[in-house]
């Protein structure tokens, strides 16, 4: 949990020009568009059974609750930003941000009816579906519907948002992972990519640029959602795969360099991270973010 922290710090000293916000409260209309309402109550009361709060991997407690809500609520604002959709009260369009992040999120492990995983809600999900609906409440029929791609680039399978948007065709799943890790039982994305373990850079990059292509000839999103894990990391406990610094920023400059070439607006989340040496995860999420910002400076020049 320190990450958070660390990780906030580093970016309001070394970042100033990220413009941070507290994260909003996802709400219980909002979480149901993924979510079963059963299990949004039994989370929101403490009503989890010991089987389900054994599958999420932390006790239950107000604060989890809490936190799990914000943590799909900064994925919906980051959403909104790059998008260009005000807060909840009005649909009236801004000046789309074309970049923005949540410090947190990722939880893709969650399906509609449990958690699993470390996750709780799925703000992925969450966040597509609402995009989706405050979308064609702002264009109608004036736009075409909002087709969302989830490029998830944490080393563990999104089994939980593959689940979630299986039968769901403007929603597009990508996922590039180890073979090997958790979850060992794996749900079918759109598109997933296994990687042996110990794999390095220039075979993840190759993976990586296949899978855009793939991607390339299968949809056309008008929003991407990016998780980007820090998990691939050599360094990381529970990766098992071998990416550098280097490797993960040329990982990061990829995707985000996609995205900007088709000039599709980007939220990103965190996803995983869990170094043997904490700092070493915060300094591949400062890279990211560093990656982040000179792509957000290139749509504000683009829009100015």
């Amino acid at each position: 949990m320190a990450k958070y922290a660390r990780l906030r710090q580093r970016i309001g000293a070394e970042m100033p020009a990220v413009s941070m916000r507290e994260a909003p409260r996802a709400t219980d209309g909002e979480l149901a568009l993924v979510h079963d309402p059963r299990y949004i109550s039994s989370v929101a009361n403490g009503e989890l059974p010991a089987a389900a709060i054994r599958e999420i991997g932390f006790p239950w407690s107000l604060d989890m609750v809490e936190r799990s809500r914000r943590s799909a609520g900064a994925t919906i604002a980051a959403a909104r930003a790059a998008l260009g959709l005000q807060a909840r009260t009005t649909i009236e369009s801004s000046k789309p941000e074309g970049v923005a992040a949540n410090m947190a999120g990722g939880t893709h492990h969650a399906s509609a009816g449990n958690g699993g995983g470390f996750c709780v809600f799925n703000d992925a999900a969450v966040a597509a579906r609402l995009m989706q609906t405050e979308w064609a409440r702002r264009h109608g029929r004036q736009r075409q519907p909002l087709d969302v791609v989830i490029i998830d680039l944490d080393v563990h399978q999104g089994n939980g948002t593959a689940s979630i948007f299986r039968e769901d065709v403007s929603v597009f799943t990508l996922s590039i992972h180890g073979k090997h890790n958790f979850p060992f039982r794996k749900e079918a994305s759109d598109l997933d990519v296994d990687l042996p373990d110990g794999c390095q850079d220039a075979d993840y990059l190759h993976a990586l640029e296949l899978a855009l292509d793939e991607l390339d000839r299968r949809f056309q999103p008008g929003l991407v959602i990016y998780l980007a894990g820090a998990d691939p990391f050599e360094g990381d406990r529970l990766g098992r795969l071998s990416l550098s610094f280097d490797g993960l920023e040329a990982r990061d400059r990829r995707v985000f360099d996609w995205a900007w070439q088709r000039r599709i607006p980007l939220a990103m989340a965190m996803a995983g991270g869990y170094g043997v040496h904490i700092d070493e995860t915060v300094q591949v999420q400062i890279n990211t973010y560093r990656v982040a910002l000179a792509y957000w400076e290139k749509w504000q020049g683009s829009t100015a």
